[in-house]
């Protein structure tokens, strides 16, 4: 019996382009969310992160993976642990202007709200996912 392969999706986007909103609305019932956001206190959140990625692929769950992933150097170990499990790798870009991005940050509150030079710094690290990082499939979401 053939079973279908995990799917990995790799959220890529500056903080308050949506991206959290985005899941929830359209995968939170059907994948497992990681985010480096659920473990704020953590050391080294990174390899927590991996490590739940592998665990969660291990077990045959969908996951997507909620974060700024914003170059192809931070999107390269999750697509590497993806593609050890077999799983098939999407990226969903949210191609928000960093005007729209600060003035939702600002509506943030308590820890939500991100210093205005993480979102800079985000912002120049930024560069859009394409299928030759080794993703099978791209959406980009303008917004």
């Amino acid at each position: 019996m053939n079973q279908r392969a995990a799917e990995v999706v790799v959220m890529v986007g500056l903080q308050g382009s949506g991206k959290s909103t985005w899941v929830r609305e359209h995968l939170a019932d059907t994948h497992e969310v990681i985010s480096k956001d659920h473990w704020p206190n953590a050391r080294r959140r990174e390899l927590r992160q991996r490590r739940v990625l592998d665990d969660a692929l291990a077990a045959g769950r969908d996951v997507v993976v909620d974060n700024t992933n914003p170059s192809p150097d931070d999107r390269a170990p999750i697509i590497a642990i993806a593609r050890e499990h077999g799983a098939t790798v999407r990226a969903v870009y949210l191609d928000v202007p960093l005007a729209v991005c600060m003035a939702r940050n600002e509506q943030r509150s308590g820890r939500a709200v991100v210093p205005v030079v993480g979102l800079l710094d985000a912002r120049r690290r930024l560069v859009p996912p394409t299928i030759t990082e080794g993703f099978d499939r791209v959406d980009v979401l303008p917004g």
